[in-house]
Parts: structure tokens; sequence; C-alpha cells
């Protein structure tokens, strides 16, 4: 990823600017991998360093990163001034640690006395207590919420990028639908459909980077993944595929989580291996005739409480009162579950440029369970899905 002027910065950074000025913060120095990406478009894959993203109202971004990580942060940033602590080689650094050069540019850019944002929702205490030992005059203030609500709106860029994680999410569950229709367990059809979805990208996307977000302790090198839960096993909702093979008559539930160049899509839908006994089958086709009623709704304007409150309507018109989901989708793009939540409590109004999973689901315990999602961008008048492989009623 190449390096951009100042006058060609993302718009999510002068979006951000605008919002630090109107809560009074003088400068964000952001941990959160995904934060810190988002600032600077640099991901290390593995975090064992911070990597430190500065932002001021007033100039543009700042990356603090250890020497270790100098090469491949020259060469992934967007960020034009990129300075290193640490020690490594021949390297010229600010000096041992990152305290002590964060310390510097905060001074040198006079805020270091000022309002300091930080990520409460993501830092550790031993990291705070660093910061405060680092900039003891600094008076803090949380701006997790302030992020995040920026990350609501993606920019064109994020948008073409989750148009391509979508896209190759579909291939994923095509070809999952497949290999479970030719017989296959749990760990087949998973290792099918990750096996095609890496072929497309490295026949399409040779500029793409699937790397997710790691932690101090690994990396996740490719982000691109698929379960399959069956029968008694989806009421797990997230588990480790395993060799049991799906019996005729059980449901499937196949998760995809897909990624480039930080931005995730979902989808997931519910196979059915041969006919389902009649439970099975109303529940699926209960879900199916509810997301046809609340997809009108998916629009500008509409309050994402409007559409939850719509979902719960449907399943009390059909029996489901006792079986309401606490939400029915979530946030997605630099988080496979970004922190915005389809509930009944949600303050937020869909708005262009917003996009989230839409997947109201059935569960009733140790009976039935439905799993359906896509990953649904909202547009200037309506909606566009960006999982776009084949929904329904699937048997195989």
């Amino acid at each position: 990823m190449n390096q951009i002027s100042s006058s060609n910065l993302p718009p999510r950074v002068n979006r951000l600017k605008g919002a630090m000025d109107k809560q009074g913060v003088d400068v964000i120095v952001s941990f959160k991998p995904e934060n810190s990406f988002y600032f600077t478009g640099f991901n290390p894959i593995i975090y064992s360093h911070p990597v430190i993203a500065i932002l001021t109202p007033n100039r543009d971004p700042i990356m603090l990163v250890h020497a270790l990580r100098d090469d491949h942060g020259r060469a992934s940033a967007w960020v034009p001034d990129i300075r290193l602590y640490g020690s490594w080689s021949t390297k010229v650094t600010m000096g041992p640690n990152w305290q002590d050069a964060l310390a510097s540019i905060l001074g040198d850019l006079g805020v270091a006395d000022k309002a300091v944002g930080i990520e409460e929702d993501f830092i550790s205490i031993s990291r705070l207590s660093q910061l405060s030992k680092a900039l003891p005059n600094a008076k803090f203030a949380d701006v997790s919420h302030l992020i995040d609500h920026c990350r609501l709106i993606k920019d064109p860029d994020e948008i073409a990028h989750a148009r391509i994680a979508a896209r190759v999410a579909d291939l994923g569950m095509d070809t999952a639908v497949a290999a479970l229709a030719a017989g296959g367990n749990e760990r087949e059809v998973c290792i099918a459909s990750m096996h095609e979805m890496n072929k497309l990208w490295a026949a399409e996307y040779p500029d793409v980077e699937v790397a997710d977000f790691g932690s101090l302790e690994g990396g996740v090198q490719n982000g691109m993944a698929t379960w399959a839960l069956s029968g008694p096993r989806m009421f797990y909702n997230c588990d480790n595929p395993t060799t049991r093979k799906p019996q005729r008559g059980e449901a499937v539930s196949v998760l995809i989580w897909t990624i480039a160049n930080g931005i995730h899509a979902e989808n997931e839908r519910t196979i059915a291996m041969g006919p389902l006994p009649d439970v099975n089958k109303r529940a699926l086709d209960a879900i199916h005739e509810i997301r046809n009623e609340v997809d009108a709704y998916i629009k500008p304007g509409t309050p994402y409480r409007e559409l939850f409150e719509r979902t719960r309507e449907g399943l009390k018109a059909r029996g489901y009162g006792a079986n309401i989901p606490g939400r029915i989708g979530h946030g997605i793009g630099l988080g496979a579950h970004e922190h915005s939540s389809l509930d009944a409590n949600s303050p937020l109004v869909l708005e262009p440029g917003m996009i989230f999973t839409f997947e109201p689901n059935i569960r009733v315990p140790g009976v039935c369970a439905t799993q359906i999602s896509d990953t649904v961008l909202v547009t200037e008048t309506g909606r566009d899905y960006l999982t776009r492989s084949a929904g329904g009623y699937l048997e195989v």
C-alpha cells in the first residue's frame, strides 16, 4: 500500500478530527490494532511491540513503531510520518522504548499536558500505568466510542474491500454447499471451502492482504475462515469443525468470515441434508419470510431498533415469541463483529456507508436452529447485499 499525500488522506481521518474537536480532545493515542490500522494503513500482523497511531486536529497522523517493523511499515502504511523506537540492527530510533518516544513526540506537538484520548475499552491497566508515567501531566479521556462511531461510516476504499471480501465469501459458501452435497464431514467441507477461497485470492487479488489483526502473542496471517456445525452442534454457534458427518434429515450451519485489506465480510447459511422434520423446516421457512418482510425497511433513516422490532413482531406472529434473539445483526468492517448491534436498545439510525450483517435467526434449544447472515451496505436510496450466494431454503 503506497503512502499518500495530505490532500489524499482518507475521509475518515478528517471525520475523526472533527469529532475530536467537538469533544475537546487535543490528541488521540491509539494502540488498538484495528484502530491503529484505521489511522495508518499498517497491520504488522503480530503486535508483540505496540503500533501507536497519533492523531491531532491540525496535522497528518504519525505512526510510532518498533524498529523491527520499520521496513514493513514503510512499505505498507499510507502515513508519511513514521517514527521508530527500540533497538534493531542499525536502525536509528527515538529511544529504547515507546514511552520515551511518545512523550517526546507529544511534547514537540505541544499536547503532552493536554487532553489525550485513549481507548479505555482496549488498554490494559498496566498500559494505562505506563502512559500515566510517560505523560504525568496529561488529562486522559476515553475516545473508544468516538472512534467506533466514526468507523460506522465506511469510506470508498473500505467499501471496495468489503465487496472483495464478500465475493470471496460467496465462493466459499458455494463450495461448502457442494461439499455437503458430496457427503463431506464438517472438516472436509471447511477445508474445501477455504481452499477455493484462497485459490480465488491468489488468482485475482494479487495486491490484497487477507491478514487479520493479531495480538501481543500471535498473529493471523490468513483471516479467511469457514466452519460448519451439524445437527446438535448448531447450538454451539462457533466451534472448530470436527470429523462428524452430517446425517440425513439434519440441518447444518456453514459460517464464513473473510477479510480484504482489513475489511471483513460475513456469509452464513443453514443447509438441509435432505428433507427436514417439520419443526426444523417451519423455523427455516419462518425466518426466510421474516427476512423478506424486514428487508423493505433497510434504507437510510430507519432506526436499528425498528428492524429489530419488526423481526420480533414477525417471530411472535409465527409462534416464536419465547425465542426472540438478543439482536438480529451487528456492525462489520475492521472487526468481524464491530461494536454496533441491531437490537431493541440501539440509538443508531441507518446512514449511507454503513455496513452491517443482517441475521435474524431462531433458536429453540434442543429442537431446531437457523443461522443465516448476509453482509449489507446501506446506500443513498436503500441497501446493497454484498454477499450474494444462493439464499432461501437450501437442501442437498
